[in-house]
C-alpha cells in the first residue's frame, strides 16, 4: 500500500478498522473541495492542502494515501480545531463529475425478471458475460439534491446500486488483477425514465434520454477499510430502501451478485485502459428471494405483471421521496444516506 517504512507500518496498525471516507464540499468550482469525513459521520475536515479534489486524490493515490490516513486517524480520535460538522446538504457527489461512468447489470435476477415480464427468454450468455453501458458523467447529483424532471409521465424510477472507483487500470486485466485497482466504494441512485427507455433501446443504440443525472451518497469509502463487509469483491450488507418513508427494500448486496466488482472492472477494461476516477456501477441490487423487497419500482411492477398480468404500483410522482442507505451491524450508516424528492423542473428554466 505505502511501502515498508516505519511510518506506513505504524499507520496501518493505528488505522486497522477505521474507515477512510472522502467527500466533496459545494462552492469551489465544478469539482468541489475534498474533505475527510469521520467514521461516525459527525464531522469533516478539508484536505485541499493534500489534494484539492477527489479526482486529484485518486490520480495520486499511492503518494497521498499515507498523508490522508494520518489526518483521518486524528479526525477520528482527537478534536481537530478546524473540523466542521458533517452536513450532507452542503456536499456534492464524491466525484461531482467523472471522466467515465460505466454501469453494469451484475444482478442477473433483475434482468431475468425484466425479460420474463415481457415474455422474452434470457440468453445463456447473460449468465457468463456482463451487460454494461456508458452513461453521462459530466454532472452528478448530490445526496440531497432534488430530482428535477420535466414530465412525470416519463416513468420516473429509482435504482439502488453500488459502484466502485478505480485508479489507472491497464487494458486487458484479469479479474484477479482488477481487484487491486478498486480503491473506493459508493452508494448511488441510478435514476431511470422507464417510459422513454423502450423506444431508445428499440433503435438499437443505447440510453440517452432514459438516463438523467445519477445521484450519489455523500461519501466514498476505501474498500480496504470495510473489513468483513467487503469480501470476494462484493459488499455483504443490505441496501435499505424507503419510498415516502415506507420501507420497501432490504436487499442484500452480497447475495445473487452474479458478477462481482473485479469481474465488472475486467469486463470494462477488455479493449481499453480505464483512467483513474472511472466509476463502475453494479446495476440494480436484486435478490431472488423477493421477501427482501426491491430496490427499484420496475422490479415490483415486473413481479405484479408476472403474477397478475398487469402492473399495479405506479412510478414516482412529483413530491415523492426516495431514501437509500446501507448500515453496518450496529445500525451506523456507512456512506451517508441518499434523501431526495422528485421535483418538477421549474417552468422559468424553459423560457
Amino acid at each position: 500500500m505505502c511501502g515498508k517504512s516505519r511510518l506506513c507500518e505504524f499507520l496501518e496498525r493505528e488505522l486497522k478498522g477505521i474507515a477512510v471516507k472522502l467527500g466533496s464540499l459545494k462552492g469551489v468550482g465544478r469539482d468541489g473541495t475534498l474533505v475527510l469525513v469521520s467514521e461516525d459521520l459527525t464531522k469533516m475536515k478539508s484536505v485541499a492542502g493534500v489534494a484539492p479534489t477527489f479526482q486529484s486524490a485518486i490520480e495520486n493515490w499511492t503518494k497521498i494515501e499515507p498523508q490522508l490516513m494520518e489526518i483521518n486517524r486524528r479526525l477520528n480520535s482527537e478534536a481537530i480545531l478546524d473540523s466542521i460538522p458533517y452536513d450532507p446538504t452542503v456536499m456534492v457527489a464524491p466525484l461531482p463529475r467523472a471522466y467515465q461512468w460505466l454501469d453494469g447489470s451484475a444482478y442477473v435476477n433483475h434482468v431475468e425478471l425484466v425479460r420474463r415480464a415481457r415474455g422474452a427468454s434470457m440468453p445463456a450468455s447473460f449468465w457468463e458475460d456482463p451487460l454494461m453501458y456508458q452513461g453521462g458523467s459530466d454532472s452528478f447529483l448530490g445526496a440531497t439534491d432534488p430530482i428535477y424532471i420535466k414530465d412525470e409521465s416519463w416513468g420516473v424510477d429509482f435504482e439502488g446500486e453500488l459502484a466502485v472507483i478505480v485508479d489507472d487500470v491497464p487494458l486487458g486485466v484479469s479479474p484477479k488483477q482488477a481487484l487491486k485497482h478498486i480503491k473506493f466504494l459508493m452508494l448511488l441512485n441510478d435514476i431511470s425514465l422507464r417510459n422513454l427507455i423502450p423506444e431508445e433501446l428499440g433503435k438499437g443504440f443505447g440510453f440517452v434520454h432514459g438516463k438523467p443525472p445519477t445521484s450519489f451518497a455523500p461519501v466514498a469509502v476505501t474498500v480496504n477499510s470495510l473489513g468483513k463487509y467487503w469480501r470476494d469483491g462484493k459488499l455483504h450488507l443490505p441496501l435499505l430502501v424507503y419510498l415516502n418513508r415506507r420501507k420497501v427494500g432490504w436487499v442484500n448486496a452480497g447475495v445473487d451478485m452474479t458478477f462481482d466488482f473485479p469481474a465488472l472492472v475486467a469486463h470494462a477494461a477488455k479493449t481499453r485502459p480505464l483512467g483513474a476516477g472511472t466509476i463502475i456501477g453494479s446495476g440494480t441490487v436484486s435478490n431472488a428471494d423477493q421477501r427482501h423487497g426491491y430496490s427499484c419500482i420496475a422490479e415490483i411492477r415486473m413481479i405484479e405483471t408476472i403474477n397478475n398480468g398487469v402492473p399495479e404500483t405506479p412510478f414516482m410522482q412529483y413530491g415523492d421521496r426516495i431514501e437509500l442507505d446501507i448500515q453496518d451491524d450496529e445500525g451506523k450508516s456507512i456512506f451517508g444516506s441518499i434523501d431526495q424528492y422528485l421535483t418538477k423542473w421549474p417552468a422559468a428554466n424553459e423560457e
